[in-house]
Order: C-alpha cells, then sequence, then structure tokens
C-alpha cells in the first residue's frame, strides 16, 4: 500500500469525498460508517504502510463508526485498532455496555474481533473552519501483541492516558510518525512499524502490570523511546547528561550506554545530545520569528552555554558559523535539514 493520502481541497463533491474517505478507513476496519455531514463532507486523511502495523492520521466532521456481530461473523482480519484523540471528543459503546467518553490526549483500543459503535464529535477551533474531530491510529494483528488477547480483552474500550508515563512516549512517536510520513523511505517505515508495536506491547503490559512478562528485546526497544524522549523534551537543560538520563530512567550509565549505542547505530548517547542540540540551534537561527533574539541566546535556549564552543561546533556540522547561517537564512538561499532523535 505504501503511502497514500487525501485531502479536502481535492475537487471532489461533498457525497464523493466522503465516500473516498470511507473506502480508504475501510482498508483496515470494516465497519458502519456514516455522518450527518456527507453532502458537505470534508476530510483529510493520511495512511502508511509500517510492515507490521498500518499508521493512519484523519480530520474529519462528526462521524460513527459501528461494528456488529454479523460483520465480525462475515469478516475479521484480527486486528487491535488503537486511536490516539488529538482534538474533539468520542463516545464508544461495546458489546457488555461498557460507555466510555474519550478527549483530547486520550488513548483507546478496540479489536475487530468484538463489536463497538464509537462515535466522534468535532471541535469547533478559533478559525472559520467547521468542527472536526483529528486522531492518529495504528491497527495491527492480534497475533503480534505478546500480550494474551483474554488479558487485553479488559482494557477494550478504557480511556487511557496519552499524557504520562509509557501513554506519553507512545502518544509522542505516532505524533512524530504522523509529521514524517510524508518522507519516510519503506525500509525506513517498516522497522518503525515493529518500533511501533514494542511502544503498543509495552504501553498495554503497563497498564496490565505486566511487564516482566514481555521479551527482554521488547522492553530494551520500550524503554530506547523513552530515552529519546526525554533528551527531546531537556535539550534546553544544560545539566543533560547521561547521568541524569539514567537517574531519570532508574538504571545505571554503564546499562544506558550499551543501550543506545546498540539502538542507534554506534553513536554515543553525549553525541546525539549534541546533534540535536545543533540542529535545534541550525533551525531556530533560521525561524523569521526569532530574528531578534542574539544568537547567544539561541544558543543557550539549546543548552549550549559557551558561545566559543558553540561556534566551532557549529561550524564544522554545518560548514558556516552561525552569523552566517542566520545571513543565509534571511536571503533565502539556505536548504532545510530534516533531523532524527
Amino acid at each position: 500500500m505504501g503511502a497514500e493520502s487525501m485531502a479536502q481541497d481535492d475537487g471532489l463533491s461533498g457525497r464523493e469525498r466522503f465516500e473516498r474517505w470511507r473506502d480508504l478507513v475501510g482498508r483496515t476496519r470494516v465497519t458502519d460508517t456514516t455522518s450527518a455531514h456527507v453532502e458537505t463532507f470534508t476530510a483529510e486523511l493520511r495512511m502508511l504502510d509500517m510492515g507490521p502495523a498500518t499508521l493512519m492520521a484523519s480530520a474529519f466532521p462528526s462521524a460513527r463508526f459501528r461494528r456488529s456481530e454479523r460483520m465480525i461473523r462475515s469478516s475479521d482480519k484480527e486486528l487491535y485498532h488503537l486511536t490516539l484523540l488529538t482534538a474533539g471528543r468520542h463516545a464508544l459503546g461495546c458489546a457488555d455496555d461498557q460507555r466510555e467518553t474519550h478527549r483530547a490526549g486520550d488513548l483507546w483500543l478496540v479489536s475487530s474481533s468484538y463489536p463497538y459503535d464509537g462515535r466522534f464529535a468535532g471541535f469547533k477551533s478559533s478559525g472559520p473552519a467547521d468542527p472536526r474531530a483529528t486522531g492518529i491510529s495504528v491497527d495491527l494483528p492480534i497475533s503480534l501483541l505478546p500480550v494474551p488477547p483474554d488479558r487485553v480483552r479488559s482494557l477494550l474500550g478504557r480511556a487511557l492516558s496519552g499524557r504520562d508515563g509509557t501513554g506519553a512516549v507512545f502518544a509522542d512517536f505516532l505524533r512524530g510518525l504522523d509529521r514524517q510520513a510524508h518522507v519516510l523511505r519503506p525500509v525506513e517505515a517498516a522497522r518503525l512499524g515493529e518500533v511501533a508495536v514494542d511502544l503498543m506491547a509495552a504501553w498495554v503490559a503497563r497498564e496490565l502490570d505486566a511487564v516482566p512478562a514481555l521479551p527482554q528485546e521488547v522492553r530494551s526497544r520500550a524503554l530506547m523511546e523513552s530515552v529519546r524522549r526525554f533528551i527531546r523534551h531537556n535539550l534546553h537543560d544544560p545539566g543533560l547528561t547521561p547521568a541524569t538520563v539514567a537517574a531519570a530512567h532508574h538504571i545505571s550509565v554503564g546499562h544506558l550506554h550499551s543501550l543506545f549505542t546498540r539502538h542507534s547505530g554506534g553513536e554515543t548517547l553525549a553525541a546525539s545530545i549534541r546533534r540535536q542540540r545543533l540542529h535545534r540551534a541550525h533551525r531556530d537561527l533560521a525561524d523569521p520569528a526569532l530574528r531578534a533574539l542574539p544568537i547567544h541566546v539561541i544558543a543557550a535556549r539549546c543548552g549550549l552555554l559557551r558561545a566559543s564552543d558553540f561556534g566551532r561546533a557549529f561550524k564544522a556540522a554545518y560548514g558556516l558559523t552561525p552569523s552566517e547561517h542566520r545571513r543565509a537564512a534571511r536571503s533565502g538561499s539556505v536548504a532545510e535539514v530534516t533531523e532524527s532523535a
């Protein structure tokens, strides 16, 4: 399938756009999908084949997704559907009469093997756009999750937080995948699909208090994503060191170094922190909104306090001094530099 998308300005009528959107969603989620806005329907949708998993991000007006016992009997691909709601609300009813309301920042899980009735309501923004619900989902085979389905069943439909702990690590990972989906090569997408499965397993196991039962490699990859998230959120802190990263994750510095180099192609943790700080400074120096900030202030905001060290490292990395790079950005002659954590 690769990557596929649809945009709201595609020249289709509202009904044609709704049918197109419903067909794309139906590739992994066989449901009775309806909306009160069919005639004026506008939506955006991005799908990415990630090997063992499929990523889907969409923005749409209110809609309803119903999966019945009849649908399960006629077609069950035995998939888990994990969703992070980023705007709007979602009301979900399950077979056992469980009712849950999900808000922005919540994660929830449903299975194609059980009926459900989900209703999305759009969120009215401050702009002229109609109310819309937005979310990011991952669909993957039930058999890939190293947690017994009978244990996972107790989580189905529940509103679980994507704001802290393993849920926050997973939510950040999904947002990053959606931002980078358009530039990922198939081999990269497949590798990240494996990481998505591991993070989902770690998240589910944490909610079930079953982390020790996960395979060691799954726990290692999930821990690595937590380390990466911690670094991204603390690059501004000059005190960010391997020791502080290790302490935040309750592991030894030696274990951290071994973990990081094994999952980062041999790059050391210290080198990764320095590279990411320089990249952030490179980006901020080219940002017109930050034009009034002195160079040393931008460097300090990236955790780089010594101006002379910053200047030398910046030129070694990008071939220009910070001031030369800023002048080039103002003249429009700077190419965008992408970065991965």
